[in-house]
């Protein structure tokens, strides 16, 4: 596919070209850990923590240790992608009887309640022991390094900050990620201590430094005091899982997500449905066409996620189902050319057995999707007593209805909406890139977005990336609200007004909305590597 990408130096910024290994992330200085690891010998697993770590440091306002994480790593040795899954569960004292008791109807965003285990210390940890080549100290150290001598905030991570300030005000030991009570400014130095000996401790005596002792006690003294039900024995019984990852073909691509419990199948769904549309039929980019059938697509697609995703450990999924060319036909033929659904239930396929992301491939074409997230900004904003991070709040993703499959219950995973995809050439297994656009549910909308602009448009990584983008929100699948990124034009607009969908143009800093994705292309015959990285955010895309 790589003599049929298109440059185009019409984009914010220009496509980033190199050979021996490349790292795109959302702050140059974690792309700069990551290069620094593949420098003395690590590879891309060893690169992805070693980002993923300084992302922890530098971009708290998204991510920390106190998050999640999920990674896709493809082995150039024998063209295998395998998934982890770094995500924590509930507390096991916790159900809706513990809800009841504590007057609750509902779980608040920010309350003890919101928090589950921490899954990415021990994520990070068992990624380098499946996958890496390095020790664990030698990862963590740029990490380490900036924690403890501290590090110029960048622009949009600052703004993000002062954003998050009421969260941290009113959070427990929120202080502690502030500046004398204020959010740092562009380039003003902000240390963090007590998160360079979190890490310290962890580089030492790997991941029970974190689930086991000080660390543990801090996290369950926090927690219980803003009324959650955490104790240490949730934090020393917590593991990773590995997983068979999922996949559809879209033209002659395979597009590789992790299974549920995190939300990868919507955006698989919504390119089997997508798949079924000739390139003549889905329009050109920017087109009412397209958008049309890509925005009706990516409905139908959340109400199926938003009917099965769940931790398959507590119910099952009929993913082979909700991926057979069969049910995607019915769900495409439900689609009409000329106007929006104006109701979308969730289909019945037949059953069978904010947040950071990240792209790193090293030399040898091993390659690594990674995704790390606190959610919710700070998360929770409850901050363990000196330990320097945030405590995430996924646990506000359980359904509350009690015969829902995402129903709240003790020791389960929640749906999950960070997820890192993969791609690779379907004829031969080869690697063609590993991609991600993170930002709560628009994540699989961006996944959709940037692939199909890649592979039915020709279009180069940066390019894709740059592209004007759609948002829908899946709280109600019958919700014809449509976010626009500026950049589409006012016919366009008027043009799917007039077919029922309920648009909005999003400018300036309001276009977070639409995520930031990450993609590095490898050329399967060359080698050659072709990085992106999203102008909505800080980072950038950087060769070795």
């Amino acid at each position: 596919m790589w003599d049929q990408v298109k440059l185009d130096n019409t984009g914010r910024r220009s496509v980033v070209y190199g050979q021996r290994g490349m790292v795109a992330a959302t702050q140059p200085l974690a792309v700069q850990a990551g290069l620094d690891i593949l420098r003395i010998g690590g590879n891309a697993a060893d690169a992805a923590v070693a980002t993923a770590a300084a992302l922890a440091v530098t971009e708290p306002t998204s991510t920390g240790i106190g998050g999640d994480c999920f990674a896709l790593y493809y082995s150039a040795s024998d063209r295998k992608i395998t998934a982890m899954n770094g995500s924590g569960r509930s507390p096991k004292n916790l159900s809706f009887s513990r809800l009841n008791a504590d007057g609750l109807t509902h779980l608040p965003p920010y309350h003890g309640h919101a928090v589950t285990v921490p899954g990415a210390c021990a994520g990070w940890c068992d990624l380098i022991a499946r996958h890496g080549r390095l020790p664990i100290s030698d990862i963590l150290a740029p990490a380490i390094r900036l924690a403890a001598t501290g590090f110029p905030v960048a622009p949009l991570t600052a703004v993000s900050w002062q954003y998050g300030m009421p969260q941290l005000h009113q959070a427990i030991n929120g202080h502690e990620m502030t500046l004398a009570g204020r959010a740092p400014k562009p380039g003003e130095i902000f240390r963090n201590p007590g998160l360079a000996d979190v890490l310290q401790n962890v580089a030492e005596r790997g991941a029970r430094a974190f689930y086991e002792g000080q660390v543990a006690r801090a996290i369950v003294d926090v927690v219980q005091q803003a009324g959650g039900a955490l104790d240490e024995d949730d934090l020393a019984s917590h593991f990773t899982t590995w997983d068979e990852p999922i996949s559809t073909v879209y033209r002659d691509v395979r597009v590789w997500e992790c299974p549920p419990n995190g939300q990868g199948l919507t955006a698989l769904i919504a390119l089997n449905i997508l798949n079924g549309f000739d390139k003549n039929e889905i329009g050109e980019p920017g087109s009412t066409q397209r958008l049309h059938l890509q925005i009706e697509a990516m409905r139908l697609a959340f109400a199926d996620a938003q009917r099965y995703i769940a931790d398959p450990a507590h119910h099952a999924i009929p993913i082979d189902g909700l991926l057979s060319a069969a049910y995607g036909d019915a769900r495409r033929n439900l689609i009409q050319s000329d106007r929006a659904m104006t109701r979308i239930p969730h289909g019945s396929p037949v059953a069978s057995s904010d947040t950071v992301y990240l792209s790193v491939v090293d030399g040898q074409g091993n390659a690594c999707s990674f995704i790390n997230s606190n959610y919710m900004g700070f998360g929770t904003g409850i901050v363990p007593k000196g330990c320097g991070f945030t405590l995430q709040n996924r646990g506000y993703n359980f359904s509350m209805d009690p015969h829902h499959p995402n129903a709240l219950a003790p020791a389960k995973r929640p749906y999950h909406t960070i997820i890192p995809a993969m791609a690779t050439r379907e004829s031969d297994g080869m690697l063609l890139m590993p991609f991600g656009v993170m930002g709560g549910f628009m994540q699989p909308q961006g996944h959709v977005q940037v692939l199909s602009a890649m592979v039915d448009d020709g279009q180069d990584p940066q390019s894709a990336i740059d592209r004007s983008r759609f948002c829908i929100t899946p709280d109600d699948a019958d919700s014809r609200k449509v976010l626009i990124e500026d950049g589409i034009t006012s016919d366009t607009m008027e043009t799917l007004r007039r077919m029922g969908h309920d648009v909005s143009i999003v400018r300036g800093l309001e276009r977070s909305v639409f995520g930031r994705g990450q993609i590095i292309w490898r050329d399967p015959d060359t080698g050659v590597l072709c990085g992106g990285s999203d102008p909505r955010g800080d980072g950038c895309a950087m060769p070795l």
